[in-house]
């Protein structure tokens, strides 16, 4: 506009001096705003400059928070603050902003590794969750039988609850499905719980009534006088308790020490009315073991003993009353191993002599008469060797289980041991008779 001015030359005199001033007044106008502008510019830069100085301090402090969510929160308004204020001069806004884009980086950071490790946590939050749930899982209920091993096995349970809250949360993803898991499981084992327990006092309640029952049989046979029958009675009911299980823990020592005492009352007034009894059973077998003595000094002796002195002492036995029952079988035993083998020596004795008295006999008979003797020691013979047989055969049907039947084979065996002797002694009979017809021939 002035170089246009200037190319302008001539106008109408009386116009040219308003005309000027006019044009320097408006140049001037317009100079002076433009100074002010600049001044006015300059102003704002600088305002601007202090504005986001004090913004790269604030977020450079941020730095120090603890918190790092809080920190990256707090830079998102500085970032708002930033971008509303102003420039600066240009040859400071790269350097201004370069210093406030490396706070923020440093806060950024700071929140991204938060969020990393935060993750990492969360991971290992659900594997240990993980794990407590199958080992909540893993419980054999089954093998749960009793009393003591729930008790241990909710001490391990709520131990796993314990532990559980000490670990915090899990991904976001999974943290309502970890949860929905242990408490499924949880709920499995204490519902299982609460029924074995309802139903074991069902049990327990069934146990006392039938414990209360059998101490009320107790109760009723504690004043019998019939020993024998009652004695068998109450063993059957002290078996019988044997067989049910516990009662519940407040009444089972009760219940035990009622049925206790009612059998204790009557053992205890059969013992003192079989007291007199006993002691004439233990006088009895002192008796008995004396014979015993007597028969075994029979048999160690050197000399042959006499029949008629072994059966005064089996007279001498059979007259002493009963010996208490639990020493009857080994006491018996006794006493028949030393009559077996006292009639064993008697019987070879007595053979032996009817052995030499036929051989002397058979020496004053001759011909015709040892024929016949020969024959009827054959017949003999054979009808030896048939009633063995027959004892034998009849041995193989007999039931040794029992005490009886034990003590029948025992009677037969000894017959047939007996028989075998008559049976050797005939067969040495023939050999004499034999013998005598030969020499006679010769």
């Amino acid at each position: 506009m002035q170089a246009e001015w200037n190319e302008l030359k001539l106008v109408p005199a009386e116009k040219a001096t308003e005309l000027w001033k006019n044009y320097q007044l408006y140049t001037e106008q317009y100079y002076d705003q433009l100074r002010l502008n600049h001044e006015f510019r300059a102003y704002d830069f600088k305002k601007n400059l202090e504005i986001k100085t004090r913004l790269c301090e604030s977020a450079e402090k941020l730095a120090e928070v603890a918190d790092p969510v809080s920190a990256f929160h707090q830079l998102q308004t500085l970032h708002q603050e930033f971008r509303e204020t102003g420039p600066v001069a240009k040859e400071l806004r790269e350097e201004i902003w370069n210093r406030f884009k490396e706070a923020s980086t440093v806060v950024n950071k700071r929140h991204q590794a938060y969020f990393e490790e935060l993750k990492a946590r969360e991971e290992e939050n659900l594997r240990l969750k993980t794990e407590i749930c199958e080992q909540l899982e893993a419980i054999d209920l089954a093998a749960l039988t009793n009393f003591a091993a729930w008790d241990e096995q909710t001490k391990a349970v709520l131990e796993a609850q314990a532990r559980w809250k000490t670990i915090g949360y899990t991904t976001k993803k999974s943290n309502t499905a970890i949860f929905e898991r242990y408490r499924a499981a949880c709920d499995k084992f204490f519902q299982a719980k609460t029924e074995y327990f309802r139903n074991t006092r069902d049990t327990l309640s069934a146990n006392l009534a039938a414990k209360t029952a059998l101490a009320e049989g107790a109760e009723a046979l504690a004043e019998s006088t019939d020993w024998a029958a009652t004695t068998n009675k109450l063993i059957e009911l002290q078996r019988q308790w044997k067989t049910i299980g516990p009662a519940p823990h407040k009444a089972s020592e009760a219940i035990w020490k009622r049925f206790n005492e009612a059998c204790n009352k009557f053992f205890n007034r059969k013992n003192e009315q079989t007291k007199g009894q006993r002691e004439e059973e233990e006088a009895n077998l002192e008796a008995k073991n004396a014979v015993i003595e007597q028969l075994e000094a029979l048999a160690a002796s050197a000399e042959a003993a006499g029949a008629q002195a072994v059966r005064d002492l089996q007279d001498k036995w059979n007259e002493i009353g009963h010996v208490p029952f639990r020493k009857k079988d080994k006491l018996y035993k006794r006493y028949r191993e030393v009559l077996d083998k006292l009639y064993k020596d008697l019987h070879m004795t007595a053979g032996r002599r009817r052995l030499e008295n036929f051989r002397k006999g058979m020496e004053e008979k001759g011909g015709s008469e040892l024929t016949r003797e020969l024959n009827r020691l054959q017949t003999a013979l054979e009808a030896k060797r048939n009633e063995i047989k027959n004892y034998e055969t009849n041995l193989s049907f007999f039931n040794s289980k029992s005490k009886t039947g034990n003590s029948l084979v025992q009677e037969v065996t000894r017959k047939i041991e007996r028989l075998k002797e008559d049976l050797q002694l005939l067969q040495e009979k023939i050999k004499a008779v034999r013998e005598q017809i030969k020499a006679e021939e010769a």
